[in-house]
């Protein structure tokens, strides 16, 4: 399933963190492993078009040996391991990668050696996962890692449905990792009630269609998760809740159930083409606070271009 995973490091403890992810990941698909660090090149000081190769070099040197270190921790693991070192714009060079080698899977630390910000991910990680059009996994580095490489385990895994087969694209991946990993399968599937905007209460009549029309859907979520059940194991839990903000409410599943890893397709039911990414992968992606694995389910050629793109790439043209 990820039979390639690429793993962009820049020498930060932050970028470190995915580190314990991939070997579970890894380990659980029989994946070999990339690890990739970009060099960016510093202007040196009063001169806007020279750099300075001395301390390129050296930057070099030492980034090259942190690589073999990592790879070497790796393979201490039994794991197929090798390094890449390139140069460029990050974002641009760990996209680019990801296309030339066919990269199942994209490991991406939420921030790295520009540090710990106000926003849930980093602009260089905001970037990759917009247009890498592949699986990525975004761990977040604000919370506590560990250094325990081989003993890292996931507990409970939760999956997102709304009975789409979109959704359902996840499912094979997830059950792999929760029978290596021996963790807890956990499906949540949320009905949304109705809306019915208008400026005045509802009537009684109005509040009574509300009823029905969540009943009934009721009703068919819960068929179609006995029948998930019946297909996947009897051991995995489901959770059937009703709400007005799905996406809120399985931000408090996650928190309530203790879940430490969220699975997601790119989209679901309602997903469109215009965009990478559905509402709930964009809240999760935006607000999640746990590690989160996206399986994108278009590919470039099918998402509309935004107007940005189409705007550089005329100026570029001329």
């Amino acid at each position: 399933m990820f039979e390639h995973i690429l793993v962009p490091l820049d020498g930060s403890r932050l970028a470190e963190c995915v580190l314990p992810h991939t070997v579970a990941l890894a380990q659980a698909f029989g994946s070999r492993i990339t690890l990739l660090q970009v060099l960016e090149r510093r202007r040196a000081a009063g001169h806007s078009r020279s750099v300075d190769p001395l301390g390129w070099h050296i930057r070099r040197a030492e980034a090259d040996a942190y690589l073999d270190g990592m790879a070497a921790r790796l393979k201490d693991l039994k794991l197929r391991a090798e390094k890449t070192l390139v140069e460029g714009q990050t974002a641009e060079r760990i996209i680019e990668f990801a296309v030339d080698q066919d990269v199942g899977l994209i490991m991406l630390s939420s921030h790295g050696q520009s540090g710990l910000s106000g926003w849930n991910i980093s602009s260089v990680v905001q970037k990759i996962i917009l247009r890498a059009f592949a699986p990525v996994m975004i761990v977040r580095a604000y919370q506590p890692a560990t250094d325990e490489w081989q003993s890292f385990r996931y507990r409970r895994l939760l999956v997102p449905l709304d009975g789409s087969q979109r959704a359902e694209c996840i499912l094979p991946l997830a059950t792999t990792l929760t029978r290596f990993h021996q963790s807890q399968l956990l499906l949540a599937h949320l009905v949304c009630r109705p809306e019915m905007p208008r400026r005045a209460p509802l009537t009684t009549e109005e509040t009574e269609l509300v009823d029905r029309i969540t009943e009934r859907n009721v009703i068919e979520a819960t068929r179609y998760l006995e029948a998930l059940c019946s297909r996947l194991s009897p051991e995995v839990e489901t959770r059937l809740l009703v709400t007005d903000d799905i996406a809120a409410s399985l931000h408090g599943v996650v928190e309530e159930e203790k879940v430490d890893l969220v699975a997601l397709s790119a989209h679901g039911y309602s997903g469109r083409a215009k965009w990478p990414y559905g509402s709930v992968a964009l809240s999760f992606i935006a607000y999640g606070t746990t590690p989160l694995l996206l399986v994108q389910d278009l590919s470039r050629d099918e998402v509309e271009d935004t107007q940005a793109e189409l705007a550089a790439r005329e100026r570029k043209g001329h």
